[in-house]
């Protein structure tokens, strides 16, 4: 297998096609450049496969089309009428190529695994509660339900600032010196980040276009926002069978929309940062107000350019070959043109303008490459590409939905009984009696309950087909929420089990007393939140199964007072590496990188990296303690620093003071983003499915733990999202057909950028690292449910049967705790074998809960399933079909 290959030290062989036409937006070094024409080809095996910088265009200003062309007799900036075309040819050939970056841009990330490779074992003694004169605190809530009834699961969960022993300070390393000021807290982890960060020039994936600024690059030199969309044919395809990566080409401007007045001397600014949206400005000059303002939201339906005096100029570096005007649409003020460009492409430009007097009909050819508009526009202009095939109704839609867009976008939910439902609406500015055309996703179609569905289908670059809805809300439902998974294992088809065979029970109980014996204090207090949560969950998980399943509550509670000191280290905020909240961008980061400088310590957590990875697992652990012992919640302030940890990365309200609204999950892909505060040609990454639903896990049991009925149907509602869009997008199975059918045979992604998937960790290449950073932590309570026995039998067929998944080191048990899904006597039977090799287990993992897990799913003899709550049906496999 491919993927075997250590590609994290491999950097592509340069392809250069067209490289007079590429745009320079990086060193030639880094990116490679790619024929982006009719169809593609696979590209080299890498020589290198890291990157630590995104570079960035360095040409200064814009220089006139000396091409030459021929254009048709038409006067410029003359009155056209209806169904005049112009046309124009070219000598030059037009420039259809973009650019790869083709090694993993490492800023932020680690290169070490995802678990401490040593870790200190049973050196302290583990002191038994004497029960005859201690009273052992006793759970008042179980822990699983089997229907929920709310009507809001967006309420605040927690206000006011964060505890007082975490200090606050105002600075952050990033300035955020182009972002206007704003009331709400700014978002660090959204798709147009990159226009705020570094160079301000990569590109940001609204889906299905991507835009970037022009910034003097490209063969027009322009200042304008520039547009690209890319066909599946377009695609670059790594070597092997099934490929490696796949990778959509940047730098194509098919369009871009800029003025007159945009030059060398033009800022970027940005304003109106949301969840969903924000508006990017394009000043003429520092302190100049806006020439042009795009508002950015996620699946637009056209790109809008909403010009405020300005010269507007529509251009291509692909060039036009022929411009129609074909008059008014509909009633109303907005007009239409349509552009056919060189490469065979077609894309509608539509111009809206209540302005008396404005020659809309006058848009000129003046070159191959330049539309030119009258000057002194006070109105927008939209663009939208014209399906390549397909589609019989485009036409029609697009100019149904033209001279309206969208501005922002709210979210809304509820719960009832098993089956959730959310609410997408868009704010709308333009024309008012127009219906906006937005682009869904396939796990948004899979979903939908309201909203009309049109024949307009436009490739993503990593999501699939997006399909045009029009409609100013939708309405999406999941109907089979895990509330039923509570803190035992679970499977589709026993449901949770908390009990198990009287041989199993032995080795639980043996199991936990030497683990429990081990040093919580010195394997939680490290300089690393995302470490030092692995280990205080890993206990947490020990003691819940020597609790609830193997029913010894002194040894449980015994272990439990070692791990509330190990946990009140945090809460004291006396760990290695403090955290502090910082009010810059709003939330609570390690304090390392302000210590040191250094911008990747503890994967990036300083500047937003993982935060959802490290703190779940906090989170995770707290949920357990409060549940054994309800009292802990009271004490202190320990709910209210787990409550500021759930609401730095996974915020219910769009009103707090301190924190954004969901900082980590993006409620319109359907998963959370890890990459925070770096500029990425390929835009946010997640590398860790099983991660991120863990976060998410966590934020349910919390709920539950803490009786905030909202907090808890939050996490289940979004538990199911992410197991439909996670089948969708991260876990493939042999009837995906969303993916590439060259790529599904990887079976997981590897690392799902929002440009590129690449099979392969920012750690190594190995198969139990690929596969296995999409298990951990592997076996818990929520791991059935997202990765179905379907997609595990098939993964492990294809990558870890006939002792493939023997290899070294914490990696062999975390392969054996997932095969339980589908094997748990093959997993209950490792685990328990005598001479089992304490080095298969890793830092973040137990001998504990590996045989607790298996053995409930059936692997211990004198097996007898014992389920905590009723069965509500499969729901680990076959939930994710349209409906």
């Amino acid at each position: 297998m491919g993927g075997s290959i250590f590609r994290l030290v491999l950097l592509l062989n340069v392809v250069l096609v067209q490289l007079a036409f590429a745009a320079p937006l990086a060193n030639d070094d880094e990116w490679e450049y790619f024929d982006c024409g009719p169809s593609t080809k696979s590209l080299p095996k890498h020589s290198s496969r890291t990157s630590s910088k995104v570079a960035v265009s360095s040409v200064s200003t814009r220089r006139p089309d000396t091409s030459s062309y021929s254009l048709s007799a038409t006067s410029r900036l003359t009155s056209l009428s209806s169904s005049a075309v112009q046309t124009a040819s070219s000598t030059v050939k037009p420039q259809t190529s973009g650019s790869i970056i083709s090694s993993l841009e490492t800023s932020g990330k680690s290169s070490v695994q995802p678990f401490p490779t040593s870790m200190v074992s049973a050196s302290t003694t583990l002191s038994l509660i004497n029960t005859a004169s201690t009273s052992l605190p006793q759970p008042n809530m179980t822990t699983t339900a089997s229907t929920m009834s709310v009507n809001n699961i967006f309420v605040a969960f927690a206000t006011g600032p964060p505890p007082s022993q975490v200090s606050q300070r105002s600075d952050h390393p990033v300035e955020r010196s182009m972002i206007a000021p704003q009331t709400k807290k700014l978002q660090t982890n959204k798709f147009y980040a990159n226009f705020f960060l570094g160079s301000q020039a990569s590109a940001t994936f609204t889906h299905p276009y991507s835009v970037a600024w022009a910034k003097g690059s490209g063969i027009l030199k322009s200042y304008g926002l520039a547009i690209s969309h890319i066909e599946r044919s377009q695609v670059a395809f790594g070597p092997g069978d099934p490929v490696q990566y796949l990778i959509n080409p940047i730098g194509i401007q098919s369009i871009t929309l800029s003025a007159s007045e945009l030059n060398i001397t033009t800022q970027l600014t940005m304003d109106s940062l949301d969840a969903f949206s924000a508006n990017v400005n394009l000043l003429p000059r520092v302190g100049a107000p806006p020439a042009i303002t795009f508002p950015l939201v996620q699946g637009m339906g056209f790109v809008t350019a909403v010009y405020s005096g300005s010269t507007p100029r529509v251009e291509s570096s692909i060039s036009f070959t022929k411009i129609t005007y074909l008059g008014r649409v509909a009633s109303g003020s907005t007009y239409k043109y349509q552009a056919k460009l060189a490469d065979g492409t077609s894309w509608n430009v539509y111009v809206t303008t209540s302005q008396s007097g404005y020659p809309v009909n006058s848009f000129t050819l003046t070159g191959v490459r330049v539309l030119q508009g009258a000057p002194g526009f006070q109105g927008f202009i939209q663009v939208a590409k014209v399906p390549l095939s397909g589609s019989t109704d485009a036409e029609t839609v697009y100019d149904g939905a033209a001279g309206a867009y969208p501005v922002a976008a709210t979210i809304s939910g509820s719960v009832s009984g098993t089956a959730g439902t959310y609410e997408l609406a868009w704010t709308k500015q333009g024309v008012a009696n127009r219906t906006l055309l937005m682009f869904a996703l396939p796990h948004h179609v899979q979903s939908l309950a309201s909203g009309t569905v049109t024949d307009i289908k436009l490739q993503t670059t990593t999501k699939g087909i997006a399909t045009g809805i029009v409609g100013d809300s939708w309405t999406l439902t999941e109907p089979n929420l895990p509330i039923d998974i509570g803190f035992a294992p679970w499977s589709p088809t026993h449901g949770s089990v908390d009990k198990v065979s009287a041989a199993a029970t032995r080795l639980i109980n043996q199991a936990g007393e030497s683990e429990l014996s081990q040093d919580m204090g010195a394997q939680s207090n490290l300089n690393s939140m995302y470490y030092s949560g692995k280990a205080l969950a890993k206990f947490a998980a020990i003691i819940y199964a020597v609790h609830d399943v193997a029913d010894n509550a002194t040894l449980a509670i015994s272990g439990l007072e070692k791990l509330k000191t190990a946990f009140n280290v945090f809460i004291r905020n006396e760990q290695i590496l403090p955290l502090v909240y910082e009010s810059s961008w709003g939330g609570a980061v390690s304090s390392g990188t302000y210590q040191t400088g250094d911008s990747g310590l503890d994967f990036g957590n300083t500047y937003y990296n993982d935060h959802h990875f490290h703190y779940g697992y906090f989170v995770y652990a707290a949920a357990v303690i409060g549940y054994l012992d309800p009292s802990w919640l009271d004490a202190g302030s320990n709910k209210a620093w787990v409550n500021m940890l759930v609401r730095d990365y996974s915020n219910s309200v769009t009103d707090d003071t301190y924190f954004p609204f969901s900082r980590s999950f993006d409620w319109y892909h359907g998963h959370s983003w890890a990459k925070g505060l770096f500029e990425s040609g390929d835009g946010k990454d997640e590398e860790s499915s099983s991660e991120d639903t863990l976060s998410t896990y966590a934020i349910k049991m919390w709920g539950r733990t803490i009786n905030d009925k909202s907090l808890e149907a939050r996490g289940n509602l979004m538990l199911a999202i992410q197991a439909r869009s996670l089948h969708n997008y991260f876990l493939y199975t042999s009837d995906n057909t969303i993916q590439p059918a060259n790529f599904i045979g990887n079976k997981v992604s590897g690392i799902l950028f929002e440009n590129k998937i690449d099979h392969v960790t920012y750690f190594g290449a190995n198969p139990e690292y690929v596969h296995g950073i999409h298990m951990i932590p592997a076996g818990f309570p929520f791991s059935a449910y997202v990765r179905t026995q379907k997609f595990v039998t098939e993964e492990w067929n294809a990558f870890f049967s006939d002792g493939r998944a023997d290899v070294d080191g914490g990696w062999r048990g975390i392969l054996y705790g997932n095969l339980a899904t589908i094997d748990p006597a093959a997993s209950y039977a490792f685990f328990s074998n005598p001479d089992f090799d304490p080095a298969y287990l890793d830092g973040g993992a137990s001998l504990t809960w590996y045989l607790t897990y298996s053995a409930a799913l059936g692997g211990s003899p004198e097996y007898s399933i014992k389920r905590s709550e009723p069965d509500v049906g499969d729901m680990g496999m076959g939930q994710f079909e349209a409906r």
